[in-house]
């Protein structure tokens, strides 16, 4: 599988990357043997980025991902995870008051989620992710959703991955949101290497073109796109599919099969093209595909594969679709 360095670091990510927040019980569980299958069925793809976050599964994607590297030559692969959520211990008492999700996932409510963009925060967050991956350096660390915490993120907590990146403790650093604006302006402010952007350069949304992608190609930054189906939209098209975790639409449903028919008209499925678009972009350094299952993945890695014809892309264009 092609891989792309990111930006001016040293780190290399493959095109197709793992996200792992489904194994750490993302809505749903995920049983440890499957999410174990899942890893390994990514690395027989070629798969060689892996992407976590402390929010996963209150640690549980960590742990999972880091047991199933752990056999893994370390120079072989890249990992991911993110800094700006602390979590603290909750006791039995209050684990035992608390019922249902634990903020979109399928865990114990074992520990409370504190932001916490500081410098002491950013190493701590590090320090833990370590611990629970079983490793002694990440490839990357995104600060994690700072919309509400800009001031903090842009005064301490990237001045402190800065700092992590020239001790070598992190290889390449930046910010991970669902938005575009702050993103940009971490490109424009500062020397991250990378920018993890969700939802916002699919199919369907195609609002990092007005500026986050262009100042990344600019700036000579990388730009890995995560949610191209737009939470499932693009990946089963049927009633209460969702967009962006919420109900989709019936306009946007609308302009989902309206593609699907185009790109069925030149023999390729959408799940498909919605994986191959956003690579189109000379920013675009690769894709995060979150996965839960060995099928899952062998049918992302399948899809990514599959030729996609240039006249697609301009019937998109000439009916208006992108």
């Amino acid at each position: 599988m092609r891989r792309i360095r990111l930006g001016r670091s040293t780190v290399e990510i493959t095109e197709l990357s793992f996200g792992a927040a489904a194994i750490g019980n993302l809505f749903t569980e995920v049983g440890p043997d499957q999410a174990a299958a899942a890893v390994d069925a990514a690395w027989d793809e070629g798969v060689r980025y892996f992407d976590t976050a402390p929010h996963y599964g209150l640690g549980l994607s960590e742990r999972r991902l880091g047991e199933a590297l752990r056999h893994r030559p370390r120079d072989a692969y890249a990992v991911s995870t993110k800094a700006g959520r602390l979590l603290d211990p909750l006791t039995p008492a209050e684990t035992a008051a608390r019922e249902g999700l634990s903020d979109g996932f399928a865990v114990p409510h074992t520990h409370r989620r504190r932001w916490d963009f500081s410098a002491d925060g950013i190493r701590r967050s590090i320090e833990d992710s370590l611990r629970r991956l079983g490793l002694d350096r990440v490839d990357i660390v995104y600060l994690h959703d700072p919309d509400e915490h800009g001031d903090a993120a842009f005064r301490e907590g990237y001045p402190a991955l800065e700092k992590l990146r020239a001790e070598g403790m992190v290889g390449a650093i930046g910010a991970g949101m669902n938005q575009t604006a702050m993103l940009t302006r971490f490109l424009r402010e500062t020397d991250v290497d990378v920018v993890l952007c969700a939802g916002r350069f699919t199919l369907l949304d195609h609002s990092a073109l007005d500026t986050l992608l262009p100042e990344a190609a600019a700036r000579g930054r990388s730009v890995v796109v995560g949610g191209v189906f737009n939470s499932g939209l693009l990946a089963d098209l049927r009633p209460g599919t969702t967009y962006d975790y919420a109900a989709a639409p019936a306009a946007l449903l609308e302009r989902a099969l309206r593609i699907r028919d185009v790109a069925e008209g030149h023999g390729v499925p959408l799940r498909a093209a919605a994986l191959r678009y956003p690579l189109r972009h000379p920013a675009v350094a690769g894709i995060l595909v979150g996965t839960r299952s060995p099928d899952e993945v062998r049918d992302a890695a399948a899809q990514l594969r599959r030729p996609v014809p240039d006249p697609l892309w301009a019937d998109l264009h000439a009916a208006g679709l992108i």
